[in-house]
């Protein structure tokens, strides 16, 4: 059975909505290096309808001479859940239709890990169907005030155990969690 490892950029305060406001940061180096150990491993990637439609003109005609993560994002097999889009374009595409908890556990189950990068809504339901087993946080160092947060506000309790963090020059502060044992939070 495979992980399920989530990647997100996100704000002080909890927003992740599409972070144009990272531009501001720059990127460092090790960043890119701490987002291909997420990769690593994964043979899958899961992704919400918008955030695919933001990815597929971006990544689908790069190459490995511009980005190195473009063969994984290109050759990968991608799971996109929308209840809306009736074509994928970007190969290797397979639209699974709306969110169903029993068919991305049966994917789960078939891969050695899965990739979800952005997606708010979609991971927002992994999370609260405790199908997430890894969060991969970059937190920019500024505060958005409102927008769509990681958790939502009736997101169920639990636990989860710091695997790894790092701090970047452009203030970026990096912060693996892995799911806890007992996920469930005992007060």
């Amino acid at each position: 059975m495979g992980a399920i490892r989530v990647h997100e950029f996100m704000s002080m305060d909890g927003v992740i909505d599409t972070p144009t406001w990272t531009m501001d940061f720059g990127f460092d180096p090790k960043m890119g290096q701490a987002i291909a150990k997420v990769m690593t491993g994964c043979d899958g990637i899961l992704l919400g309808r918008k955030t695919y439609e933001m990815f597929e003109p971006a990544w689908s005609a790069r190459t490995s001479e511009e980005d190195p993560g473009a063969p994984f994002m290109n050759d990968t097999t991608k799971y996109i859940v929308s209840s809306t889009l009736e074509k994928a374009t970007w190969s290797n595409s397979i639209i699974l239709g709306s969110y169903d908890r029993g068919a991305i556990q049966r994917i789960k189950d078939s891969r050695h890990g899965i990739y979800v990068s952005g997606s708010g809504t979609l991971v927002r339901a992994l999370i609260a169907d405790g199908l997430v087993d890894e969060l991969h946080l970059f937190v920019y160092p500024l505060t958005r005030g409102s927008g769509p947060y990681l958790f939502a506000k009736d997101t169920p309790p639990g636990k989860w155990d710091l695997a790894s963090c790092e701090t970047y020059d452009n203030g970026v502060l990096y912060l693996g969690y892995r799911r806890a044992p007992s996920s469930a939070f005992e007060a």
